[in-house]
């Protein structure tokens, strides 16, 4: 049995390519799925497809309206969503997929550090599981094949 993954949360570190070579390492049974990890490729998705927009509000629009597209098809298809917030940066689009992962009945993680246990409650009383590391979302997902 083999399980679709996302990994909602942020691109600007390794934390999707730790996790995979984790399960690798365990020789577990998914395939990951992601938000596009290319952010200039994200920002620009809309002028590459309709051509340049007349201000930066209606390139955002474009580009939001097909990286949403994106995002909804694949959470469609995923089996499981495993949303990471880091520190480091701001998570709204972390938040949004994970609240359009809950609003799916999509089982969710959410993993978190101590600092956002506050501000993530509510999600975090949302979602299936929360957790404070990768490793620990990693054992969540074995135990699915114990």
């Amino acid at each position: 049995m083999e399980f679709i993954v996302y990994l909602a949360g942020q691109i600007h570190d390794d934390w999707r390519d730790k996790l995979i070579e984790l399960v690798k390492a365990r020789e577990l049974p998914f395939t990951f799925v992601s938000p596009q990890t290319n952010h200039d490729r994200s920002d620009n998705i809309g002028e590459d497809i309709l051509g340049n927009q007349p201000s930066n509000l209606y390139k955002d629009d474009a580009a939001s309206s097909i990286n949403n597209f994106r995002t909804e098809v694949l959470l469609q298809k995923a089996d499981i969503v495993i949303a990471l917030f880091g520190d480091q940066y701001r998570q709204w689009n972390t938040a949004m997929d994970v609240s359009t992962a809950i609003s799916m009945n999509k089982p969710t993680i959410i993993i978190r550090p101590e600092s956002l246990i506050h501000p993530l409650k509510e999600l975090s009383n949302k979602a299936n599981v929360t957790v404070d590391t990768v490793e620990q979302a990693l054992d969540v997902l074995a135990y699915i094949f114990e």
